[in-house]
């Protein structure tokens, strides 16, 4: 049985790094030892997560998907997540959360006793609910979001992201120095209107 860590952070190195103390901390406990640590930066609303995928790829049947919360799995919606699942019990793997005690027995558990059998049921119906409530906050947030963005722009007060001056004033240094526009776009993804935004604050430039 390999022990494999997958975090999903934020854009924050110390996210990630909190976290795999807290699944080191865990496993130290228990005298385990973790295989594997695998990083994403994604949504956890998105099913597009490379790391994750990477991860059960690298799995062998009974190895363990260890994870800080289930919702670092799991904002999907119930198809997606059904999807998810689907890879995983192809695999074989156990999910295994520290905010999921339940599932903590399925690390100690011969796993074709009747007790495995009627764990992985338990854990299986959690993770269902765990995940069902992630996708709920998500959903809230994003509306609260929304309707604050919207409260915002009926008084006046909405200014939209703030700008990413570090790129920007690479994207400049790009223009002054007579990178074309495609060029620059494909080195560093942004629009085609902010480029000719960026362009005229530096007074022209070559498309």
């Amino acid at each position: 049985m390999h022990i494999r860590a997958y975090l999903r952070a934020s854009t924050k190195e110390q996210d990630a790094t909190r976290a795999k103390d807290q699944l080191g901390a865990f496993a130290a406990e228990r005298n385990l030892t973790i295989a594997a640590s695998y990083i994403e930066n994604e949504s956890g609303a998105a099913l597009k997560r490379p790391e994750l995928f990477r991860l059960l790829a690298d799995c062998l049947p009974g190895d363990v998907l260890l994870v800080e919360q289930v919702d670092r799995l799991s904002r999907l919606n119930a198809e997606d997540w059904d999807r998810l699942k689907t890879e995983i019990r192809a695999k074989k793997v156990k999910v295994v959360a520290l905010d999921l005690p339940t599932s903590w027995m399925m690390m100690a558990v011969d796993k074709e006793s009747i007790q495995a059998r009627i764990f992985e049921a338990i854990n299986d119906m959690m993770l269902d609910v765990l995940a069902a409530v992630a996708r709920k906050d998500y959903e809230d947030r994003r509306r609260r979001q929304a309707q604050g963005i919207e409260k915002a722009k009926a008084e006046g007060l909405y200014r939209g992201r703030p700008e990413d001056t570090e790129r920007n004033a690479a994207i400049i240094g790009m223009l002054k120095a007579g990178m074309s526009w495609s060029a620059i776009v494909a080195a560093t993804g942004c629009s085609r209107s902010t480029l000719a935004r960026l362009n005229k604050r530096a007074g022209g430039g070559v498309e």
